[in-house]
Order: C-alpha cells, then sequence, then structure tokens
C-alpha cells in the first residue's frame, strides 16, 4: 500500500519527475549518438552545440512568456515560501490580549477536529471562517493558532497578491492557490488557508453598464466558485472525496458591509470571529507579557500602564515597549523604568520633539492657549484624563495638551461631545480673553469642533430645534434650504453656546489660567500627576461622566 503523503507528493511534482527523466534519457541518447559519428561531424556538432542550445532556451522563454501572458492570463504563482510547515508552533497560551474571541476560536477548533462527526450527524463542515476587526489585533496570530491547535498545514496570502493589471491573473492565482491547498488537505487530512486582507479582493462587485466588469470581479468568482467546492477533486465516482477539507480563513480591517453579500453567505464565510481592542484586564497581561521579555524595573505597575493605555491594540502595546527599550538603551541604562514607558506613549501619539526657537511672545501665547485646553479638560470633562501639557513643538504643533480616556466606552453621550466642542474651543478663548485677538494656532481646534457639532445636529439629533433623524441620509439637492438653514443655524448655536460656557469658566477660574501659563513657561511640561496637585490646590476636582454617576 503506498503511503498518503507519497501520493500527494507524486501529485503535486509529477510534472518535474517526468521532465528531469525525460532531460536525463535525451542526454543519454545524444552522447550515444555523438559516440556513433566519425570525429570531424562530431567535433562540428560539438562546437555548434552551445549556439543551439542557447537559441532553443531563448525562443522557449520567449514563447512560455508570450504564452502565460495572453493565453493563461499572466504568470499566475504561488511561491513555495507562502507555505508554512504542518505545525506553525503559534500555541492558545501565545495568543494573549483577546480573551473572548479566543474562546470563540477553540469551539471553531473543535468543529474542525471533530470533521468526521459532524459529517456522520448529517451537518457540514465549516467552509470558511471571517475575521473582522481592527489592524493591530492579532487576526494572523490567531489564524496561525488555529492551524497549530488543529494540526493541518497552514498557507498564508494576502489580498493585494491576487490584484493584477492583467485580466485573469487574479482568478489564475486563486485556482493554483487552493489547488495547491488540496493537495495538501489531501495527504494531511485537511489544510488551511489564510488570506489577510481579504477585501482588496472580496469588496462588493462592480458591473458595467457596457456589459464588462472589473478585474477584481473574475478573481472574486473564481474565489466563490472555489469555495463552494465546485473545483474539489472527486474519487472515481463523480463524488468529491471527504479528505478534502479546505478552510478559509480571511481577515480584514475594512466593515463588514464593505464584504459582498455572495461570500458572507452560509457555505462560505460560515463562522465570522469579530477582533476588538483589548479590555482593561487584556491590557495587563499585554503589558506584563512584552514587559517579561526585557529587563525592566519590578516597580512598574502594569494596572497603571493599562488605563493608560485604553483603545491601544496589542501591536501598538508591543510597539511602545519596544520603543521604551530604545530609549532606555540611548540614556545608557540596562533596564526600562516608567519614565521611558511614558516618553515611548508620548513619541508615538503626539511624535517628537522638535528644537526650534519661539520668541517669548511665541511662546507665552502658546502657553496660555494650552493652559485654556488643559483647564477645560482637567475641570469640564466627564471621560478624559489629562496625560501631558507641553509648549515644546511637536510634529506641525507649537504646543499640546495630551488628553486620554477614564475607560473604555463604546458609546457617548451629548454631554461627552459638548465637553470635546468646548476644550477645542478653550485654547481661542484663553488667546483673545488675554490678547483680544488670536493666532492662526485655532485652526485645527475650529476644525474638530466644528465636525463635532455639525455631527450632533445633522446626524445624531442632539439640538434644541427638535430636528431628528441623520439628514445625511437624504441627497443634498432633495433636502430643501429651509432645512440646511436651520441646521446650519443649530450648528452655529452649539458652537457659541459652548464658547460662551468656557469664557465663563476661564474668567472664573482665571487664578488656575495664570499658574498654570507660569508653570509651563518654567518648566515646558507638566505631567498629570503636577496637573493634578496644582488643581486639587485650588480645590478643584474632575467632573464624573453621567455613567459614572449612575443616572440615565
Amino acid at each position: 500500500m503506498i503511503p498518503r503523503k507519497w501520493k500527494m507528493y507524486w501529485k503535486m511534482y509529477w510534472i518535474r519527475l517526468v521532465i528531469i527523466l525525460s532531460i536525463i534519457f535525451v542526454a543519454i541518447l545524444a552522447v550515444w549518438g555523438l559516440m556513433s559519428l566519425e570525429s570531424f561531424y562530431r567535433n562540428i556538432t560539438l562546437a555548434t552545440m552551445p549556439i543551439n542550445l542557447i537559441m532553443v532556451a531563448l525562443n522557449a522563454t520567449i514563447f512560455v512568456f508570450m504564452y502565460m501572458t495572453f493565453m493563461q492570463g499572466g504568470l499566475a504563482k504561488i511561491s513555495k515560501s507562502k507555505i508554512h510547515g504542518e505545525l506553525v508552533n503559534v500555541k492558545w497560551s501565545d495568543v494573549i490580549g483577546m480573551e473572548t474571541v479566543k474562546e470563540e476560536a477553540k469551539e471553531v477548533v473543535q468543529l474542525i477536529a471533530d470533521r468526521a462527526r459532524v459529517k456522520k450527524i448529517g451537518g457540514k463542515i465549516l467552509r470558511g471562517i471571517l475575521m473582522i476587526g481592527p489592524p493591530g489585533c492579532g487576526k494572523t496570530y490567531l489564524a496561525k493558532a488555529i492551524a497549530t491547535e488543529t494540526g493541518l498545514p497552514f498557507i498564508a496570502m494576502s489580498g493585494s497578491e491576487f490584484v493584477e493589471i492583467f485580466v485573469g491573473v487574479g482568478a489564475a492565482r486563486v485556482r493554483k492557490l487552493f489547488k495547491k491547498a488540496r493537495e495538501l488537505a489531501y495527504g494531511n487530512g485537511g489544510c488551511i488557508v489564510f488570506i489577510d486582507e481579504l477585501d482588496a479582493i472580496a469588496r462588493k462587485r462592480v458591473f458595467s453598464v457596457f456589459g464588462g466588469t472589473e478585474e477584481t470581479n473574475s478573481t472574486q468568482n473564481q474565489l466563490l466558485a472555489e469555495m463552494d467546492g465546485l473545483a474539489e477533486m472527486k474519487d472515481k465516482h463523480g463524488n468529491p472525496t471527504s479528505e478534502q477539507n479546505v478552510i478559509v480563513i480571511g481577515a480584514t480591517n475594512a466593515g463588514e458591509d464593505t464584504i459582498d453579500r455572495a461570500l458572507l453567505r452560509p457555505g462560505r464565510f460560515d463562522r465570522k470571529l469579530y477582533i476588538e481592542v483589548p479590555g482593561l484586564e487584556d491590557r495587563e497581561k499585554l503589558f506584563a507579557y512584552y514587559l517579561s521579555k526585557i529587563e525592566h524595573d519590578p516597580a512598574i505597575d502594569v494596572g497603571r500602564l493599562a488605563r493608560k493605555a485604553v483603545y491601544k491594540s496589542p501591536a501598538d502595546i508591543e510597539n511602545i515597549i519596544k520603543e521604551a527599550a530604545l530609549i532606555a538603551t540611548r540614556n545608557k541604562r540596562d533596564s526600562i523604568k516608567l519614565d521611558d514607558i511614558s516618553e515611548a506613549i508620548e513619541r508615538i501619539d503626539i511624535g517628537m520633539k522638535r528644537k526650534i526657537t519661539m520668541t517669548p511672545q511665541e511662546k507665552e501665547q502658546t502657553a496660555y492657549h494650552e493652559s485654556g485646553h488643559l483647564i477645560v479638560l482637567y475641570i469640564l470633562h466627564p471621560t478624559k484624563d489629562v496625560f501631558k501639557a507641553s509648549i515644546i513643538p511637536r510634529k506641525g504643533m507649537l504646543g499640546v495638551v495630551y488628553p486620554t480616556p477614564r475607560e473604555e466606552l463604546y458609546s457617548h453621550l451629548k454631554d461627552t461631545y459638548l465637553a470635546d466642542i468646548k476644550c477645542a474651543l478653550a485654547g481661542f478663548a484663553a488667546e483673545k480673553m488675554k490678547y483680544g485677538m488670536t493666532s492662526d494656532g485655532v485652526s485645527a481646534d475650529f476644525n474638530s469642533a466644528m465636525k463635532l457639532a455639525h455631527n450632533m445636529v445633522w446626524r445624531l439629533g442632539m439640538n434644541d430645534a427638535g430636528l431628528l433623524g441623520d439628514f445625511t441620509a437624504i441627497p443634498e439637492a432633495q433636502l430643501s434650504d429651509k432645512y440646511k438653514e436651520k441646521l446650519n443655524e443649530e450648528t452655529n448655536n452649539i458652537i457659541q453656546k459652548c464658547l460662551r460656557d468656557v469664557e465663563d469658566l476661564l474668567s472664573k477660574e482665571k487664578p488656575i489660567l495664570e499658574r498654570f501659563v507660569k508653570e509651563l513657561l518654567e518648566k515646558e511640561e507638566l505631567e498629570y500627576d503636577e496637573i493634578d496637585a496644582i488643581f486639587k490646590e485650588y480645590g478643584k476636582f474632575q467632573t464624573k461622566s453621567t455613567w459614572q454617576q449612575g443616572s440615565k
């Protein structure tokens, strides 16, 4: 009995073996023929042989290239490097920061492992799994863990590798990918195909009114056919062989609504895994894991770091620790401290410090601007803390007040939107109160405030005029001028009311404003602990959100 793996290798490489054997046979015949010639003719033949071989090889290369390009949809090729080993060596214990989705993935692994039992009771094995979530949250890592735990071969490709300008190349690559996967599945009982950035070939199809289609349509159509099993290997009776167990795992950062509905129906991507940024407990585990890989101060509080890193992905957290290690190395230290991690977060989020020389007037105006942001953020904002205030230039900014969320929130109330607008307008109000005029540094703040107010009125019904509904859903040509005028008026009312509230607060808290201006001019940067201490000096405490107060 010939082992199944030998049969698999024969199916995969029989063409190469036949070619090699044919070349050896032809070479033997050529040598035998030359030996039978007279010496004169033998010498002539040997002298012209290199030129003849070069011309034959050149003609064959040109023919193959032209044939593959124009007749077979391009040089479609699946690189061997895309095929990983039978085990990818990513265990469940290596997948950190996504505990909830890991439990769902374990269920998927169990279904794949019990495929024989599933088929016995009349069910169908999983054909596809779609992972949806923001970048850097571990979709590829989770796919590798699924491959490891099931013990199946793993082929990984990116959706962009199927996209070409030549017609038919993408579809040809899909065919070759699934052919390779079925061959591996034949010898191993199954195979996992992982397609990253699936949206590159899976977006909703576009059909031309002139009868043509986009190239990505043919690629996607081929993927649909392969996932339906239309191209599966069949036995001698014409039935699909039970061992052709190919599972497709797709990953995308795009929304589910951008994927073509044909791919989302049952029988293709049967299971969807929604992967989100890690919560507080998962972030603590991630910080502990990455800190364990480097030398660090044992006094570092991972709980505090986790609270500072709200909405950070696992990739973000890994990057923070790596950047902190670089900072410690530049400072000639052998281990990282909490200050290194704080500086790493700043560098990643708000950029490197720039060395430019500002005039005393410019520096003072920047201090007033940032102090305005700082006071309104600390006193009025219900859901954010002040991470740092600085008048050291970074990126394109002369100064910055860097806020950080206190906790994960997946919906926002009206008071949060209003607080964001007030924080944005506070720099303008502080400059105007001090100098009677403002600088062009308020442009980005105005842009942010206007977008928020516009969103509140036009989309969320958060206005005092009773205008309810998402007016952006109505084509602009169908929306009357009267409604547009009223909506824009309400947007402006929100801006003006927020500005009055900010001006009243800064006038009332002028001593605190002057104190922070003085501190910033002296120190240039203030950390949260220093900011909090100054506010408490004046008997000021942070506002709690409506959620935190427990009211609806």
